[in-house]
């Protein structure tokens, strides 16, 4: 699978669409990405994984870094659409602790505007 990122503005934040797989590879990809838009300014970022399969140490980092990042600026990031696979990756590691997780970007939408 081609791995692809897109971006768009949706309700009262930013939504980052990810599909393909994340690794070493592609990794860098997604974190320059989320450093564009919380440089950007976007406060409220949700990053659907829908269409991720795979995710290994080094997206599971670029998540960790950007929630931090807008974390010191007032911000919120939320992870939507997760995958089993992903989901077992990010319960292992327990930062499902510290990002939430929605089942889809809609769901992650509301919680941020409630936050």
């Amino acid at each position: 699978m081609e791995f692809t990122l897109s971006t768009r503005r949706e309700g009262a934040g930013t939504v980052v669409e990810v599909a393909g797989d994340l690794d070493m590879s592609t990794t860098p990809q997604l974190r320059e990405r989320l450093r564009e838009v919380v440089e950007g300014g976007a406060r409220v970022v949700v990053v659907d994984l829908a269409g991720v399969g795979f995710m290994d140490s080094s997206g599971l980092g670029a998540l960790v870094v950007a929630y931090r990042e807008l974390r010191e600026r007032g911000g919120w990031l939320g992870l939507a659409g997760v995958r089993r696979s992903v989901r077992t990756v990010l319960s292992i590691t327990s930062v499902d602790q510290v990002i939430d997780i929605f089942d889809t970007v809609h769901d992650a939408e509301a919680a941020a505007r409630a936050a």
